[in-house]
């Protein structure tokens, strides 16, 4: 194929160089006269361990050039990669003024009767929306009607980290390609052929959000050790030692567990523990702003969730909660966020019954006894029993767990809140 790659730095280089050492021709486009006549001379433009030798190999054989400029180098090509930078502004959001003049260059290279569409591909980290409420109209504006037919707009961003970015470039953790609709791009698919790497084929906004999401999380990562680090260097406690107990264990804290998105966590461990640990950390002046935010962060979650299980819902309607523990099969109610939703739909006039066939008022004791009846006093007439839960018209249903699966109830009436989908 021939791939176009507009930007010429680190992430636009290294495709460069990469897509070329597969057998594409390439041919790179940036304003910047001296990343031109580097990439013409088959030298790298940047500085990346092994990218000379994969662009001088590629110059040698023919396969590589670089422009200032475009002229007719869309005409034959079969995907368009952007690469350009989109900078932090004064206010924090991403500058998109590179990504608005690389559009409008590109639709005004494109011709509108060309024979088959070209695969525009942005890598450049930008907000989610941007390609259907910017790129997509700017594109439209120049083509008309044309764009749907010339134009296949897809979203790819790049995995790629300084120094070692040839090695995660064929070896990515994963590939995303966004498109209009979700729909499977086959010239995608086709420059990917021979990598391996798990592939989500997803819309365009969520193809967006990746890298924030990605990035934001390996930002979580580092202030997290290092608060924790302050807190052992404060208490005389080799950090090190932590960290490698703390990474040896990738079944639960390197691991997808507890980072799916629902439910708020609660139960007689995290809370507590957060708690504590906040306590130590401010008696020993270590400032872990991280882990003060967890519980804050935590009741602000139980609020959303219960706005948007009520949400369209007068006061005074009849309303079940499915589950009551703080996770499925236990009837552990220390701190569960389910008994704060019931507390709140009571408190806010709803016309309350729920189900937990693991919760008995009369096996209730100590600690666990005493904060239910602190929080639910009236937790006795609440509590129902499956064939009840079955056969009483509820305006909503509202589900924190699995549990909702083995009630022959209404499924247009149910509000899960155990997972955001």
């Amino acid at each position: 194929m021939k791939i176009a790659i507009f930007g010429l730095g680190y992430v636009g280089a290294t495709a460069a160089g990469c897509i070329a050492s597969q057998g594409h021709m390439v041919v790179g486009v940036d304003v910047s006269e001296a990343k031109v006549a580097a990439l013409n001379a088959g030298r790298a433009p940047v500085y990346e361990p092994g990218l000379d030798d994969l662009i001088g190999i590629a110059h040698a054989e023919g396969r590589i050039k670089a422009v200032t400029r475009l002229t007719d180098e869309l005409d034959d090509a079969d995907i368009a990669i952007v690469c350009v930078g989109t900078p932090s502004g004064v206010d924090g959001a991403h500058n998109m003024s590179y990504i608005a003049q690389v559009t409008r260059a590109i639709a005004a290279a494109l011709k509108p009767d060309r024979v088959r569409p070209l695969t525009l591909a942005y890598r450049s980290t930008m907000r989610p929306g941007s390609c259907e409420n910017m790129i997509w109209p700017i594109l439209q504006n120049h083509l008309g009607d044309a764009a749907e037919r010339v134009v296949e707009l897809v979203y790819n961003p790049e995995f790629l980290r300084e120094a070692s970015a040839i090695e995660d470039f064929f070896n990515p953790p994963k590939i995303v390609i966004g498109t209009r609709g979700g729909k499977r791009s086959a010239n995608m698919a086709k420059l990917n052929e021979g990598i391996d790497a798990p592939v989500f084929e997803v819309g365009l906004r969520e193809a967006e959000i990746t890298k924030f999401v990605d990035n934001s999380w390996h930002a979580v990562k580092v202030a997290f050790a290092n608060e924790i680090g302050r807190v052992c260097q404060n208490l005389g406690i080799s950090a090190q030692q932590v960290h490698a107990i703390f990474k040896s264990d990738t079944k639960l804290n390197l691991s997808a567990y507890y980072t799916r998105p629902g439910g708020a966590f609660g139960g007689s461990c995290l809370p507590k523990d957060v708690r504590a640990l906040q306590y130590i950390a401010a008696d020993t002046g270590s400032a872990t702003h991280l882990v003060d935010s967890l519980i804050r962060s935590n009741e602000a979650h139980k609020h959303h969730q219960f706005l948007h299980a009520t949400r369209g819902l007068e006061p005074g309607a009849k309303v079940l909660l499915v589950g009551l523990a703080f996770k499925l099969e236990t009837d552990d109610l220390r701190e569960s966020p389910a008994v704060d939703m019931a507390r709140k739909l009571l408190e806010a006039g709803y016309d309350l019954d729920i189900y937990d066939p693991k919760v008995a008022p009369d096996n209730l004791v100590g600690q666990n006894l005493g904060y239910a009846y602190s929080v639910l006093p009236r937790i006795d007439g609440l509590l129902i029993d499956k064939a009840t839960a079955e056969t009483r018209d509820y305006a909503r249903i509202i589900a924190t767990n699995r549990l909702i699966d083995s009630l022959a109830v209404d499924p247009a009436k149910v509000v899960d809140i155990s997972a955001i989908p």
